[in-house]
């Protein structure tokens, strides 16, 4: 009678039209049935009507996304690509779905499936005819038959030598690996349970809601209107299981398994393939090592373009939808849609795009405080006293900077130096340093939940890595002494301790060699640098011989960009050879290669940036008795204006041009390589039957992913980060150029995945790996190295002892502009001309200053005078400054450490609401996993006594 009565009310749903099958809908507040358009009158399942009726009736707030049980199509994750289709389709590459016999053929033109157009191509290798290695290539695909993949082979239509092998795996052997590889899969749509709200609430909510409506949409979120197929189903997920497979949700067992995961399940099956008789001779990547197989990828899903506007017609595929909303420079400054490109590309490369996104968005805080304390110093610059004293110290000659042909000069001449100095160097900067040590690590903690909320959504949380194969190269080198594994309980190979020890010192002596290299180029530089000063300043052109020492830097970073970038392909090339430790999993020789290139790589880059900071102008000597390399060369001295203009230059000059050179190399080179393919193909076959190539010939012209996978993106983006963070004092500007770069780069590594490389092999993964603790490692250097900037790069230290200790407001607790007066002529000491040495006494004797020669000339120092008792000796003002820069150090070091901790300490790892939201969900699984297991036995006794079989203590 109550099931009557609840049909009787409840409306028929073949009769509702469009219009009101949307707007059926129970006060969206409080309890919401969502009935979808596309809901057909078969097979209705009444018994869930009928629960959602019980469960109005008691008032609880249960939100249904969808109504559960009808048999219609509905939009699983690759099933559909177009909205309006009522159809379920076989191919979610494909455009338009056709019935009956024409599907087929449609598939047979798009080079997605074998040739009878019903078999989808998961996976595609390719070898040469003429290859010598065709025994072991019969076995192995004689073994992929046996596994159950299907196999057909096509040659290539421009060279007959090349042949492609089309795997395809049927239903069962999906089935059965994916629950050996415990694939989750959606069994339930998700039950959202809302707060009771009352009637003063909802109005409040209606109006803002209302308010909302009138203001503008974020430019920045996707349109999800015009591109439906940006929407996900919202399921539960659990490890897919033949035995209870009618728990899952499943409407078209060819769509069921999207094709990132059909490739990955292709793959694992191919790695554990034999190929020979023996227990080594295994896998997919020992034939790719030894020229059996040439290449091996999964396919993309069609052409990136379309003739029809994605708005109008919808996306040709997925590929096609990720060109136009991610790929596309016309969307620059929107969000990225993560959950289609980990759909398509899968997690380890959705992981790098979300960590780069997360970076990209949280360098927007840091280069707005960055342009503010520029900003600051262009405003106070006609305010600064030091600047003032130093452009009107005309009657200040300073003395030479090197030996003979360098001219003695005014200090005025160093004007504009001095106001250049003061944007980078002013009061804001000790604030900005701070700031960015603790951006650095609110941009880790944050990361971390940003991380577990992804690794929820995307079903991360309780995968654990299975257990890795062993290296072939493990193997292949320590197979004659084995031992039992404690975790499978086999036998494999064992690399004896003292072996191992033996090969991670040879292998560390290599870096270290290649560190000694790069050492070797810095100290080439230095010399450079000394040399050229000199032959600057000797110069025809009065342009160069007036600026000697900044023509000497800027030549001397352009020359060192050029030693870093060649010392970088050297090493790219030569890394395998010196890397001689044998790791047993490819994740163990992942992170040991990683740290080591790391290494290099930051010194290769940031040695003589180290240099410039902290040694230049430091150990120079003092006229008369300079200071000298081999006993020859004297060393460089700082511009009177302070070494943090050179320090400026050498940091953004590299940052510059590194970033534009790696964003060249990055999509230039294979634009390059891809555009010459292309054009050889048209000057042999014509443009007509270049378009009509199947879709495995045209990735197979695309150019393959490096082999060192993600290892270059993440590399670039953390050296960027150790330049925005290491010397971020000295160059405030540096995160607002990792900014701009990092706009422009998300759009170009998404580019040349989708356009340039073949599509990579979909891997699983929980977080960025070791380049979390790199990350790390960098941030507790930054604060360091901006505290050693702070107080011995800049003068921030000397001008504050000046001020408290030696100007006009000595005693007085001030440090204003004012309690500046008399800074420039208390920095400076004095030095008897003819004190000189003979090898550095200067051409000229200075009379063009004042008719007559001169006497004595001033240089950056604390020292007493020549007619002091003890001559050119370190005055107090000197200790006092040498303690304080000393005492800053540590107090700033220990500061911005307490702060770093006291923030990793406050901001947890898991946001609470999605630690809630985890265990409701544990919660809301086993009961419906209970729920469905007793509904099952409950149609099993029902059968059974319609049969008339019934049996004593039966449960329920």
């Amino acid at each position: 009678t109550r099931f009557s009565t609840a049909l009787s009310q409840t409306p028929s749903i073949s009769s509702i039209s469009s219009e009101g099958r949307e707007d059926l809908q129970v006060n969206r507040l409080e309890t919401q049935i969502w009935i979808k358009p596309d809901i057909e009158k078969t097979d209705v399942d009444f018994s869930e009507i009928l629960n959602a009726i019980q469960e109005i009736a008691k008032d609880v707030n249960i939100f249904f996304d969808e109504l559960e049980g009808v048999n219609s199509p509905s939009k699983d994750d690759d099933s559909l690509l177009h909205h309006g289709n009522l159809t379920s389709t076989s191919d979610d590459a494909s455009r338009l779905e056709v019935v009956g016999e024409e599907v087929p053929d449609k598939n047979k033109a798009n080079g997605l499936y074998f040739r009878d157009g019903k078999c989808r191509i998961d996976y595609i290798l390719v070898y040469r005819k003429s290859n010598p290695q065709t025994e072991k290539r019969e076995v192995f695909e004689r073994n992929i038959r046996a596994e159950g993949l299907q196999m057909e082979k096509e040659s290539s239509l421009t060279n007959s030598d090349i042949i492609f092998v089309k795997l395809h795996a049927p239903w069962e052997v999906l089935g059965k690996y994916a629950e050996l590889m415990n694939v989750r899969m959606p069994f339930r749509r998700k039950i959202y349970y809302l707060h009771r709200r009352y009637k003063f609430m909802n109005r409040i909510e209606k109006q803002i809601s209302r308010f909302r409506g009138w203001l503008p949409r974020k430019p920045m979120k996707l349109d999800k209107e015009t591109l439906p197929d940006l929407e996900e189903n919202d399921c539960y997920t659990a490890p897919f299981s033949q035995q209870r497979i009618h728990h899952f949700i499943i409407h078209n067992k060819d769509t069921f398994f999207n094709n990132a995961t059909r490739s990955r399940i292709v793959h694992h099956i191919l790695q554990r393939v034999k190929y020979e008789e023996g227990k080594n001779k295994i896998g997919l990547n020992r034939l790719l090592s030894n020229g059996s197989y040439e290449a091996a990828f999964p396919l993309h899903e069609g052409s990136y373009r379309s003739k029809n506007s994605i708005r109008t017609h919808g996306a040709e595929n997925h590929r096609h939808l990720l060109y136009e909303c991610w790929a596309s420079w016309g969307v620059w400054y929107k969000y990225q849609p993560l959950d289609l490109v980990r759909r398509y590309f899968g997690e380890k490369i959705g992981l790098y795009f979300a960590w780069l996104g997360w970076y990209t968005g949280m360098l927007f805080p840091a280069a707005f405080i960055g342009l503010f304390v520029f900003l600051y110093g262009v405003t106070t610059l006609n305010h600064c006293q030091v600047s003032k004293e130093v452009c009107q110290a005309t009657d200040i000659i300073m003395c030479p900077i090197c030996d003979k042909y360098c001219p003695f000069m005014r200090l005025s001449d160093s004007c504009v130096y001095a106001k250049v100095t003061h944007l980078f160097d002013n009061g804001a900067t000790v604030f900005f340093a701070v700031f960015m040590a603790v951006w650095a690590t609110v941009f880790l903690e944050f990361w971390k939940r940003r991380r577990a909320v992804i690794a929820y959504d995307w079903d991360l949380i309780d995968w654990e890595e299975e257990e890795e194969e062993i290296r072939p190269q493990f193997e292949a080198k320590y197979s004659k002494k084995e031992r039992m594994n404690p975790i499978s309980g086999k036998p494999e190979p064992y690399q004896a301790f003292a072996d191992k020890c033996s090969r991670l010192i040879v292998s560390a002596s290599g870096i270290f060699f290649m560190i000694c290299v790069v050492i070797a180029a810095v100290f080439g530089i230095v010399i450079y640098r000394v040399v050229t000063v000199s032959t600057f300043a000797a110069f025809k052109w009065a342009l160069i011989r007036n600026n000697s020492q900044v023509a000497t830097t800027g030549t001397a970073v352009c020359i060192n960009f050029c030693i870093i970038m060649l010392l970088n392909v050297v090493t790219s090339q030569t890394a395998l050879s010196f890397f001689t430790e044998q790791p047993r999993t490819e994740s163990e020789w992942e992170n040991s290669f990683t740290l080591k290139m790391f290494l290099f790589q930051f010194v290769n880059l940031n040695s003589s940036t180290f240099y410039i900071a902290f040694f230049l102008g430091r150990f120079t000597g003092h006229p008369g008795a300079y200071l000298r390399l081999i006993n020859r060369w004297r060393l460089e001295e700082c511009h009177p204006s302070g070494c943090l203009i050179d320090l400026c230059m050498q940091m953004g000059i590299i940052m510059v041009l590194k970033q534009t050179w790696n964003n060249f190399m990055e999509l230039g080179y294979p634009l390059i390589q891809n555009w010459w393919t292309r054009r050889k193909l048209r000057q042999e076959y014509g443009t007509q039957r270049k378009t009509s190539f199947p879709q495995w010939e045209k990735d197979y012209n695309l150019q393959p992913m490096n082999a060192y996978g993600l290892f270059d993106e993440y590399l670039e983006m953390i050296l960027q980060f150790g330049f925005t963070t290491i010397f971020v004092a000295a160059f405030p500007l540096a995160p607002l150029l990792a900014l701009l770069n990092n706009i422009i780069e998300i759009r170009l590594d998404a580019y040349k995945f989708v356009t340039q490389w073949r599509r990579p092999l979909a891997s699983r993964a929980k977080d960025i790996g070791i380049w979390y603790g790199i990350l790390e490692g960098i941030g507790i250097l930054s604060v360091i190295t901006n505290a050693f900037v702070i107080a011995v790069t800049s003068d921030f230290i000397p001008r504050l002892v000046y001020a408290y200790k030696y100007g006009p407001c000595a005693g007085q607790g001030e440090a204003g502009q004012k309690c500046m007066v008399g800074y420039v002529n208390a920095s400076l000491s004095v030095f008897l001309v003819s004190d000189f040495e003979n090898r550095s006494e200067p051409t000229s004797n200075g009379s063009e200053f004042s008719g007559s020669p001169l006497k004595y000339c001033r240089y950056r120092d604390y020292r007493d005078p020549p007619h002091s008792p003890v001559p050119y000796g370190y005055t107090l003002q000197f200790w006092h400054v040498l303690a304080a820069r000393l005492a800053f150090i540590i107090v700033f070091e220990h500061l911005v450490f307490c702060i770093k901790h006291l923030i990793s300490y406050l901001i947890p790892d898991l946001p609470k609401d999605l630690r809630d939201r985890m265990r409701r969900e544990k919660y809301l699984i086993q009961e419906m996993m209970y729920e469905a297991e007793l509904e099952r036995l409950q149609k099993e006794r029902k059968e059974r006594k319609k049969n008339g079989k019934s049996y004593h203590n039966e449960w329920p």
